[in-house]
């Protein structure tokens, strides 16, 4: 399963944002135009989700103040989750059971209450 619009020339296209968006359920944490494109083409608010629900619901990811994110999926469709702080550390890792999430890897940066694309930053 593949999905054009999210390679990775089409993501690192995305250099900055010229909207923010506000989490709907974690009212401060916003996303930019890179992580919105990432939820819409790849049918993954649930993504922006699972990063937004750390920040309140794990103290160890809530600690880092810089967070790389980072959804493995695997041919089975089964994928893991895991939050870096950017120098190798894992401090959050997940198992997911099923994902339909269209390309088999992503990463999205976590800095400042904002979620975004590393061409973003």
């Amino acid at each position: 399963m593949s999905n054009d619009k999210l390679t990775a020339g089409e993501l690192c296209q995305f250099t900055g944002s010229e909207h923010w968006y506000r989490h709907g359920l974690v009212r401060d944490i916003l996303f930019t135009d890179g992580a919105k494109y990432v939820a819409d083409e790849g049918g993954a608010y649930w993504l922006l989700d699972e990063i937004a629900f750390a920040q309140r619901g794990d103290k160890r990811v809530a600690a880092e103040e810089f967070q790389v994110w980072k959804l493995t999926v695997k041919p089975d469709r089964t994928a893991t989750l895991a939050c870096g702080d950017g120098n190798g550390t894992i401090v959050f890792e997940k198992a997911l059971d099923y994902t339909d999430f269209p390309v088999d890897s992503i990463e999205l940066w976590f800095k400042n209450n904002t979620i975004y694309l590393p061409s973003e930053h």
